[in-house]
């Protein structure tokens, strides 16, 4: 173990999260992979490996500290990108049975082999919007877990997210900068969606500092059958 992934671990242990070498060793080859297809597709401005470890994994793992990833066993991880929070999170927990939804079939090939590489089960890839997929049964009203990353406003990623959460399962979003005008923009849209605001936690990133938010939102009932809207109408009129 270098510098690098002996910091993380540290890092890590802080929370509780204990990683075997096996784990580390997963870690390192996503991170290859990462480097590797991004000269060749757009999958990362931050490609130092520092750098990714910080702003990518830890990062990615910040969800753990704030709810018992142990009593979840559905997650579904919407507009992943690059696999953040989901694949992270899936090395630290492996008994999670992930669902990664992205529109961009590129990705979802990348995603693809770094699954097949880290040799991860229980992962389930689809190519599709968020507001297509939600309105299949097999997916709706169904996960623990759902997850967003830096995907857009709140008023938007709940139309996007809660359609997929079953009632009394948890939509975590995760922000950079202070949400709280977002989440005064997006009552409505929670009140719609049959959800309430649960928590919001803010913290910084170690070694850097820049500010994160992490919004959990509890589902209360199912989703009403007119959401999600079709596919690129929450962006252009969200429920405000």
């Amino acid at each position: 173990m270098d510098k690098v992934q002996d910091d993380f671990q540290k890092l890590l242990n802080q929370h509780q999260v204990e990683l075997s070498a096996e784990q580390l060793h997963q870690f390192e080859i996503y991170y290859r992979e990462l480097v590797t297809w991004n000269e060749k597709m757009n999958l990362t401005g931050i490609t130092e490996r520092e750098q990714v470890y910080v702003k990518h994994f830890y990062d990615s793992i910040t969800l753990s500290f704030y709810m018992d990833m142990n009593r979840i066993s559905t997650m579904a991880d919407i507009g992943s990108g690059a696999g953040f929070p989901g694949i992270p999170l899936k090395i630290c927990y492996p008994h999670l049975k992930l669902t990664i939804i992205d529109s961009l079939n590129k990705r979802i090939q990348f995603l693809q082999n770094v699954v097949d590489q880290l040799g991860l089960r229980d992962v389930q890839l689809i190519h599709g919007r968020a507001e297509d997929i939600a309105r299949k049964e097999q997916y709706r009203d169904s996960y623990d877990l759902v997850s967003a990353r830096a995907v857009a406003r709140m008023a938007v990623l709940n139309e996007f997210c809660l359609p997929f959460v079953k009632t009394g399962g948890i939509f975590a979003a995760m922000k950079g900068l202070d949400p709280q005008e977002e989440l005064k923009e997006a009552a409505r849209s929670l009140t719609e969606l049959k959800s309430k605001l649960s928590a919001t936690y803010h913290f910084e990133l170690p070694m850097e500092n820049s500010e994160r938010h992490i919004i959990l939102i509890n589902k209360t009932a199912s989703t009403p059958k007119k959401y999600p809207r079709k596919a690129g109408t929450p962006l252009k009129s969200p429920i405000i």
